[in-house]
C-alpha cells in the first residue's frame, strides 16, 4: 500500500481482490473500468485512485480466488447502462440486474476470476 495523507478511524481504507490470473485481472478491469494500476511483482498490482498516479484505492492479488459469498463491493457509475456494456464488453458476465432499489438502480457482475461486485447508479 502506499502512504495516503488521510485516513478515517475505522473505516474501509483498502480494498484487495484475489484473482486467479493477475493479467487477465487487470486487463478486465482496465477495460470494463478505466482502472490503472502500481504493479509490484508477479503476484500484486495496486489500484490506483482514479486521477491520482500515486494513491492507491485496493489492490488485486494472485491467488486462489474466493468462493461465492462475503464482502461485495460496490462501484459507483454516473451512467449504469454504459457500465453494463462495459462489463460485458471486457468479458464479465452480468448475474443479476440492473434493478431499482430504493436509492436507484445497480447489477452485479463477476469478473473472469469469478469474483462477483456490483455497480450502482442514482436516480
Amino acid at each position: 500500500m502506499t502512504d495516503q495523507t488521510t485516513h478515517q478511524h475505522h473505516s474501509i481504507d483498502y480494498v484487495e481482490i484475489t484473482v486467479g490470473d493477475l493479467a487477465e485481472a487487470k486487463r478486465f478491469y482496465g477495460e470494463a473500468f478505466g482502472w490503472q494500476f502500481n504493479d509490484y511483482g508477479p503476484d500484486y498490482a495496486g489500484i490506483r485512485r482514479p486521477g491520482d498516479d500515486a494513491g492507491e484505492v485496493g489492490g488485486l492479488r494472485a491467488g486462489e480466488p474466493v468462493g461465492v459469498g462475503g464482502p461485495l463491493v460496490l462501484l459507483f457509475s454516473a451512467e449504469l447502462d454504459a457500465s453494463v456494456e462495459a462489463v460485458r464488453s471486457a468479458g464479465g458476465r452480468v448475474v443479476e440486474g440492473p434493478y431499482e432499489f430504493p436509492g436507484g438502480r445497480r447489477f452485479h457482475f463477476t469478473d473472469p476470476s469469478g469474483n462477483e461486485l456490483g455497480v450502482w447508479a442514482e436516480k
